[in-house]
């Protein structure tokens, strides 16, 4: 069995993924196929993205071809299923990894037997730090993210130390495999986002802890295939689905009434300014919460 498993996963980000798995390769070239296995997971990208991959011939790397977008939850657990390594990391195209952190992140779970997920720190291509980690959206937690508090630090971080978190960044996720194939994966209800904090919402149910690890110098470049439109709707979506899931039934309805509330104000906004992207972004949104 290997120890480690790192999941890629493509879709329309060829130049990304290329320099992605080349700076993989480049630190981890002495163990690829021996301790480290590599699989990328492509969803369908038309962008030449495989035949480009293909062309950097990488020794023992595992191709997983899905016929159509699956989204991100789904195009990982299609990954997971080539996964021989004790341990599972998750990694998005748009990062490039400039050590060997991810070694250091197998050995810290491997001395701490009761922490489940560990998320490394991720940064910008300033070399600032990127907030990974963050709370659970409790309700309390949600107002203060419509309010926009996120811009402040309030809901995420990265932290400067080893710390216990709600939550990492699934653009760098490691999990146990036996702990992930136990949550039967990311609930692919989720296509993209809240998917990463609802796995280990569910991993903190059984008693696995969730760790945020600093130690490792990974560049994350967020500029994938999605936009910021697409990003809210997923999310409103999401969010919605988490509450309907983990939480009661009023929390759920008072949820509902919260997102509605802030699609109707940003939709009011976007009219009153003719601002095009806030009128189709939360006309969308609307539809989505009512």
């Amino acid at each position: 069995m290997m120890k480690l498993s790192i999941v890629v996963l493509s879709f329309n980000t060829k130049n990304l993924t290329v320099k992605c798995l080349k700076s993989i390769t480049s630190q981890y070239k002495n163990y690829l196929g021996k301790e480290i296995e590599l699989i990328l997971v492509d969803n369908a990208s038309q962008d030449q993205t495989i035949s480009a991959v293909e062309n950097l011939k990488i020794p023992s790397l595992k191709i997983v071809r899905n016929k159509e977008n699956l989204g991100f939850s789904k195009g990982n657990n299609e990954g997971v299923k080539d996964a021989t390594g004790k341990y599972l990391l998750f990694l998005n195209t748009d990062t490039e990894v400039r050590d060997q952190g991810f070694l250091k992140m197998i050995k810290f779970l491997s001395e701490n037997e009761k922490i489940g997920i560990l998320g490394g720190k991720l940064k910008n291509k300033d070399g600032s730090s990127q907030p990974s980690c963050g709370s659970f959206y409790t309700l309390g937690n949600l107002i203060l993210m419509l309010l926009g508090a996120g811009r402040f630090g309030l809901l995420r971080e990265s932290p400067k130390n080893v710390k216990k978190v709600d939550w990492v960044s699934g653009a760098c996720m490691m999990v146990r495999k036996d702990l992930f194939k136990k949550l039967s994966g990311f609930d692919e209800n989720f296509f993209m986002y809240i998917e990463d904090m609802e796995l280990c919402f569910r991993a903190r149910k059984l008693g696995h802890h969730t760790y945020f690890y600093p130690d490792l110098n990974l560049i994350h470049k967020e500029l994938g295939s999605g936009n910021r439109g697409f990003a809210i709707s997923q999310i409103y979506k999401g969010i919605l689905y988490f509450y309907k899931k983990h939480q009661s039934f009023w929390e759920f309805l008072f949820v509902k009434v919260l997102l509605t509330l802030k699609a109707i104000t940003a939709l009011i906004i976007g009219l009153l300014t003719n601002d095009a992207y806030l009128k189709n972004t939360y006309g969308k949104a609307l539809k989505l919460a009512i």
